[in-house]
């Protein structure tokens, strides 16, 4: 019995790779861990929806989005240019890490995980709200429902949510560029959904 290959090429962490001759049928996840070592992306639910396994990617018109890479081949990244975690440090010459991410300092800076299993989708997740928020700023009225909503679909079996809510919450407003001080519905319209949504990720 043989096996379909195909040639595939792409960007990773800023870094072209391929061509190279992979199954038709892998899994992205499976090429990060088993053809580029990179391991950093984890394997989660195997269905999608735990989202411990997105990786970041950057689309042409500067946007940047998540994608699942437990569900999706690797041929739908053909062309495309990707990040994972491992592409946030800075390294020296030698390889040795330097620095790592404003993201990454903040959850260490609230212990925003215990076992860290799905800590990186979370990395990954919040780093792509941030690049949002830099072209579209939201009023800081508005930062709590933003944050959840865009964390809303991670999973954390640890339940650690608020921690990595309030490490997300706390690089967005002491990052000048990502919040406006424009005055949302005085009444506080966004008040009620914010203390249901805290309870939410508490109790999930």
């Amino acid at each position: 019995m043989s096996i379909d290959l195909k040639p595939v090429s792409l960007t990773v962490n800023g870094q072209q790779v391929g061509p190279f001759q992979v199954p038709e049928s892998l899994m992205m996840i499976d090429y990060l861990h088993e053809y580029a070592n990179l391991t950093g992306t984890k394997f989660g639910c195997g269905q999608g929806v735990c989202r411990a396994c997105v990786v970041i990617v950057d689309n042409e018109d500067g946007t940047s989005s998540e994608m699942r890479t437990c569900i999706t081949g690797v041929g739908y990244f053909a062309g495309r240019a990707i990040r994972t975690v491992e592409g946030y440090a800075t390294r020296d010459e030698a390889g040795a890490i330097t620095a790592i991410s404003p993201m990454q300092q903040k959850f260490l800076d609230h212990y925003s995980f215990q076992c860290g299993y799905c800590t990186p989708g979370f990395v990954n997740a919040a780093t792509v709200l941030v690049e949002r928020l830099k072209r579209q700023p939201v009023p800081r009225q508005q930062v709590e429902t933003t944050v959840i909503d865009s964390l809303n679909d991670h999973i954390c079996r640890c339940t650690g949510y608020v921690r990595y809510y309030e490490a997300v919450r706390d690089l967005i407003l002491s990052t000048p560029g990502l919040t406006t001080d424009e005055d949302v519905n005085a009444a506080g319209s966004g008040s009620g959904r914010q203390g249901a949504g805290l309870g939410q990720g508490e109790g999930t």
